[in-house]
C-alpha cells in the first residue's frame, strides 16, 4: 500500500525533472565553454580547465541527485530520500556560499584582471610561449594588443593584421614603426573582450548558485514531508496555518448563539 501522498509524489517528481533539467543546462554551458576555450585559446589554461571541470562536476552531481530523489519517491525508499535530503542540505549551503562569494567578487573582476595582465606589457618582450598565446587570441578574437596595438611597441605581429575581406569598421590603418609602411590592423584591443567573457562566466556561476539554492530548499521541504509519511504512515502530516487564515464562523451565528459572560 502506498504510504506517500500521490499528489506529493507527483509534485516531487516534477521537482526532480526540473532539477535534472538544470543539471543538463549546466553541462551544456560547460560544453559550450569548452568549445570556446578550444577555439580561442587564452592566458591561463589551468584556471580554465579547473572551472570547466567544476561545471561538469556540478552538472553531473545535480542530475545524479535528481535521479536519486525520483527513485526514492517512486520506490518509497526511506534510505534514498534521507540521502537525497542530506545532499540537499549540503548543496544548499554550498550554493549559498558560492553565490554570495561570486556576487561580492563581481564588482572587482575588472581590477583583478587588469592587475593580472598589466605586468605582461610590453608584449614584444615576453617569452615565445606567451607571444604564441597572444597570437592565437588575437587571431580568434580579431583584436590587437591587450589595451592597444601600442602594447607591441611597433613590433606588431601578423596576427594583428586584418584580412582583405574584413570590414573597415573592425580595422584601422597605422604606419609601421621601422619601414614607414601602412598596415591595416584590428582596431579593438583584446582586454575588453576577455573582460566580457570572464564577466559573463561569473554571472553564469552566480545564476547557477542562486537557482540551485532555492531548488535545494524546496527539495529539502518535500523530501522531509515524504520521510515523515514513511516513518509515521498512520499519522497525518500537520501543516502550520496562521490564525488569520483559519475559517471564522459567520457573524449571524453570534446572534443565535451569543457568547456567555
Amino acid at each position: 500500500m502506498a504510504q506517500i501522498n500521490t499528489c506529493l509524489k507527483r509534485t516531487f517528481t516534477i521537482f526532480n525533472i526540473l532539477f535534472a533539467i538544470v543539471g543538463g543546462l549546466i553541462i551544456l554551458v560547460a560544453l559550450l565553454a569548452q568549445v570556446f576555450t578550444n577555439l580561442h585559446g587564452g592566458e591561463d589554461m589551468v584556471d580554465r580547465t579547473v572551472a570547466l571541470i567544476l561545471l561538469y562536476v556540478v552538472g553531473i552531481i545535480t542530475m545524479a541527485i535528481a535521479i536519486l530523489g525520483a527513485y526514492g519517491a517512486h520506490k518509497e525508499s526511506k534510505g534514498a530520500l534521507i540521502a537525497f535530503l542530506v545532499c540537499m542540505v549540503i548543496g544548499s549551503l554550498m550554493m549559498l556560499r558560492a553565490g554570495v562569494t561570486n556576487a561580492i567578487a563581481r564588482p572587482n573582476v575588472e581590477t583583478v584582471l587588469d592587475e593580472k595582465f598589466r605586468h605582461l606589457l610590453p608584449l614584444d618582450q615576453q617569452t615565445e610561449d606567451k607571444k604564441e598565446l597572444m597570437d592565437i587570441m588575437q587571431t580568434k578574437l580579431h583584436c590587437c594588443g591587450l589595451y592597444s596595438y601600442k602594447d607591441w611597441e611597433g613590433n606588431i605581429p601578423d596576427s594583428c593584421l586584418c584580412a582583405e575581406e574584413e570590414e573597415e569598421e573592425t580595422c584601422q590603418v597605422i604606419n609601421h614603426k621601422h619601414h614607414q609602411l601602412q598596415k591595416s590592423i584590428y582596431s579593438k584591443p583584446c582586454f575588453p573582450i576577455l573582460l566580457h567573457y570572464v564577466t559573463l562566466f561569473v554571472d553564469i556561476m552566480i545564476g547557477i548558485a542562486f537557482t540551485l539554492g532555492p531548488l535545494a530548499l524546496l527539495g529539502m521541504a518535500l523530501s522531509s514531508i515524504m520521510i515523515h509519511q514513511l516513518r509515521y504512515p498512520n499519522r497525518p502530516t500537520v501543516l502550520v496555518v496562521p490564525a488569520v487564515f483559519t475559517p471564522q464562523p459567520p457573524k449571524y451565528q453570534e446572534l443565535h448563539n451569543p457568547p456567555a459572560y
